[in-house]
């Protein structure tokens, strides 16, 4: 059974474009917004680009809001803000052994390593068309994810173009990055950029990895793309709508061509997407930046659970992304298009043991999740726009036509698995 949102007990507002001002006036005639003594320590967070505002308020004083709204009101929708989390597939977590008094923890790499010799052995005793094993991947120059997107194969490398990774941060120590434009912005209270989780590294590592790392293989796409890292989630791995938001008012204001977020919340079957998200997604669109998101891990398809695609991934105008291995089969957590009015996967990028950067000093780490496919989509959409000159919906466009057709439901790799140029 897929988890309940969880809320923070602040509101979205969405306002029509070009009416921010009009919106806020109506809100705070309404509901007496900024008016109390308390307000300052949670003030409005307003996003004129986007047109949206976060607020403080009362339900009832909302509810109040929507009943007087007219026809051409300045408010065009109000719902709760949620919070979000970093999608990565979630380890399994042993429990605690105790022996003589003493808890012995089992680590999650040993663990792995033991299921996989046991794959192996099963493997070799079942007839060759039974086995469902991975294919092996040399992967001694660059990662499997690049060979099958066919990146080693691109001439292009993301020169001229703004790539934001909306996350935990970024390692801006990390030394394959020196050089690189890097712009950054921290949107969570008390928290440097300085990515003290590591799934932001590993995602602006796919997306924009160098090309020749201090250590092989390369697991990089666009190389020469100028990286926008924005920590919209906290070293804990989770954040707010509003710092999203945020990010995403940052990257558009900074003429960032690609959004890359892999981050959400899960859904359930019925859920719409949200109408706050999928405006700004148009809007983002109209001025040219594209949102691609990860679709979620909270599937178990190998035991028959199918959970739908996470929030705000499910918006029609944000580009939904699933996970695939290297024997370009679904990857076991990855979501599936199950809600018809949104909701759907669109497109498909490797995310199972998919190799790339990690805060100092481990500095590199394999790990699995739709989180690591949506960036290989976000930096092979770089090295398309920098070769065609599309942008927005016309370099969504480009994206869709140009993908690997797989034979695979298109409720779970939609068009299919995404190509370089």
């Amino acid at each position: 059974m897929t988890a309940q949102p969880e809320m923070t007990g602040r509101y979205l507002v969405l306002f029509r474009e070009g009416a921010v001002n009009e919106g806020m006036q109506t809100l705070t005639e309404a509901t007496g917004l900024g008016m109390a003594s308390d307000e300052a320590a949670n003030p409005p967070i307003v996003l004129s680009t986007l047109g949206v505002a976060v607020v403080d308020v009362a339900p009832e004083q909302l509810q109040s809001v929507r009943a007087s709204a007219e026809a051409d009101s300045a408010i065009l929708a109000i719902e709760p803000e949620q919070v979000v989390y970093a999608l990565e597939e979630p380890d399994f977590m042993p429990p605690k052994l105790t022996q003589s008094g003493q808890n012995l923890d089992i680590a999650v790499d040993y663990l792995r390593g033991y299921r996989d010799a046991v794959n192996h052995l099963i493997g070799s005793l079942l007839p060759a068309e039974q086995s469902q094993l991975t294919q092996a991947v040399d992967e001694s120059e660059s990662t499997w994810g690049l060979q099958a997107t066919r990146v080693v194969n691109s001439c292009s490398s993301g020169m001229g173009i703004k790539v934001a990774v909306l996350d935990t941060g970024f390692d801006l120590n990390h030394p394959d990055f020196v050089g690189r434009v890097v712009v950054s912005k921290s949107f969570i209270p008390g928290e440097a950029v300085q990515d003290g989780n590591g799934h932001g590294t590993h995602c602006i590592g796919t997306a924009c990895g160098s090309r020749a790392p201090g250590r092989l293989p390369r697991y990089g796409a666009a190389y020469e793309a100028e990286i926008y890292a924005g920590k919209v989630l906290s070293d804990r791995g989770s954040g707010t709508d509003s710092g999203i938001l945020e990010g995403i008012e940052w990257a558009i204001s900074n003429g960032c061509e690609i959004i890359s977020m892999s981050l959400g919340a899960p859904t359930q079957i019925g859920t719409r997407y949200s109408p706050i998200y999928e405006a700004v997604a148009q809007r983002a669109l109209q001025r040219g930046t594209l949102i691609i998101a990860a679709a979620g891990n909270e599937s178990r398809r190998d035991l028959g659970i199918f959970n739908p695609v996470a929030r705000p991934a499910n918006s029609p105008s944000i580009l939904a992304v699933g996970a695939l291995d290297s024997d370009l089969q679904m990857a076991r957590f990855s979501n599936r298009g199950l809600n018809p009015d949104g909701g759907q996967v669109d497109i498909a990028g490797p995310g199972v043991a998919v190799y790339s950067s990690w805060p100092m000093p481990t500095q590199y780490r394999t790990i699995s999740g739709t989180s690591m496919a949506t960036p290989h989509v976000a930096g092979i959409a770089a090295l398309h726009a920098e070769r065609s000159g599309l942008r927005g919906q016309d370099l969504w466009n480009l994206l869709m036509k140009t993908a690997r057709r797989l034979p695979l439901a298109s409720e779970d790799v939609g068009v299919g698995l995404v190509q370089a140029p």
